[in-house]
């Protein structure tokens, strides 16, 4: 089966350039590592690894940190416990119609404003607090911030980093020094944990786009550690996590309600990220990829399937560049951030079901008083208007 599998999967006219052969890419392991498609299945104990850590993270350091920063979690309400809502709830739908609601009126004896009411506490049971969301953000925190210090602190000194006709001088026999091998295999492990962990993990607005870019980055760093395209792979990492860490620290000042660090923390991340993804990306990786290596090597299939991810990840970073330029168009005219329009919402209504602590419960008490007073106000006015009538009749009366 092996045999077969490398006969008709790692075939050479598929991954190596016209006229090269696997064995032309041999190195002397002195030299360096040589890639090898079979390397691959290290990534997936070192996902595991990734999981267990987090696990470990989470719990023992992000949420001590949360409850430093006081982050405040909502007071939700609890639905309350009738065994056919919730099988219907979990087995059926998590937002009835209309005519379910009156269905589920009849055989539940409750009217369907319950029912309604019911259904939207449920929902907003299963939303993540703003601690989950913050010891989420911790971890990703953590790991591009080391990922792109340690990133750069291994190409600073790379030749392919400032002359990007570097990546094809010599392809492929290229060796990968230790440093890159372990660079390449810990992001691998890393996208490969996400895209285990996704289901669990809070779901957001662009949840699909979020899974084809996991698989897009999780193939794309596959393919071209096998072909060995490690110099260009190393500096997309690199371009992606320029700005991913403060994506995420912004994400956790905005949760721990620091918003005079956040707001001006999100216009860096935005710069930084239309910057290194809407120029450097397109401009240079992608440039020398699609452009720049034909001058050493003839198109083959490799190249062809290595240039469309990198073009569905170019594809991407258009999206989220659009949803970043609405924020920073609203952040332009009102003076602040608005909320992250990737974030899941709350159910319709819930502002007359929950209740927050502190400022919000203010807010709500200053904006019912007005409401209160107008409606005393009218009463006041009705009972003087019958007051006078009454006395205008008296004299006829009399």
């Amino acid at each position: 089966m092996a045999a077969v599998f490398n006969e008709w999967i790692w075939r050479d006219m598929l991954w190596l350039p016209p006229g090269t052969r696997w064995e032309d890419a041999e190195i002397d392991p002195a030299q360096g590592h040589i890639p090898r498609p079979w390397d691959l299945t290290f990534a997936v104990p070192l996902a595991l690894v990734f999981i267990a850590c987090r696990y470990v993270f989470e719990r023992v350091v992000a949420i001590p940190l949360s409850r430093l920063f006081r982050v405040k979690d909502r007071v939700r309400i609890q639905a309350f416990s009738d065994p056919k809502l919730e099988a219907y709830y979990k087995d059926r739908s998590l937002q009835p119609s209309q005519n379910e609601v009156l269905d589920l009126s009849e055989q539940c004896g409750l009217s369907p404003r319950k029912i309604q009411t019911w259904f939207r506490n449920r929902r907003n049971q299963d939303r993540p607090t703003n601690t989950k969301k913050f010891c989420e953000a911790a971890w990703r925190f953590v790991f591009y911030l080391v990922a792109f210090i340690g990133g750069l602190s291994t190409l600073i000194e790379a030749p392919w980093f400032w002359d990007q006709r570097e990546c094809w001088r010599g392809y492929p026999k290229q060796p990968v020094s230790d440093a890159h091998y372990w660079y390449y295999f810990l992001e691998l492990g890393f996208y490969l944990s996400l895209l285990l962990s996704i289901s669990v993990d809070i779901k957001r607005k662009d949840f699909k786009e979020q899974v084809i870019h996991h698989i897009a980055t999780i193939f794309l760093l596959g393919f071209s550690y096998c072909s060995n395209y490690v110099r260009v792979g190393t500096l997309v990492m690199l371009v992606h996590d320029s700005s991913d860490f403060l994506l995420e620290s912004g994400k956790m000042l905005h949760y721990a309600g620091l918003i005079y660090i956040c707001d001006p923390l999100f216009v860096v991340f935005a710069v930084v990220f239309l910057f290194t993804r809407l120029v450097v990306f397109p401009f240079r990786v992608v440039h020398t990829t699609l452009i720049v290596s034909m001058d050493f090597f003839e198109p083959f299939f490799g190249y062809y399937f290595f240039n469309a991810l990198l073009l569905v990840l170019q594809a991407l970073h258009i999206f989220w560049a659009y949803i970043i330029l609405r924020m920073v168009f609203k952040f332009a005219f009102s003076g602040k951030v608005g909320k992250d329009e990737r974030s899941d919402e709350e159910s319709e209504g819930e502002d007359e079901e929950e209740l927050e602590d502190g400022g919000n419960w203010k807010q709500r008490q200053d904006s019912v008083r007005p409401k209160i007073a107008s409606l005393a106000n009218n009463c006041v006015l009705n009972n003087l208007t019958t007051q006078r009538n009454i006395n205008n009749r008296l004299p006829k009366a009399r």
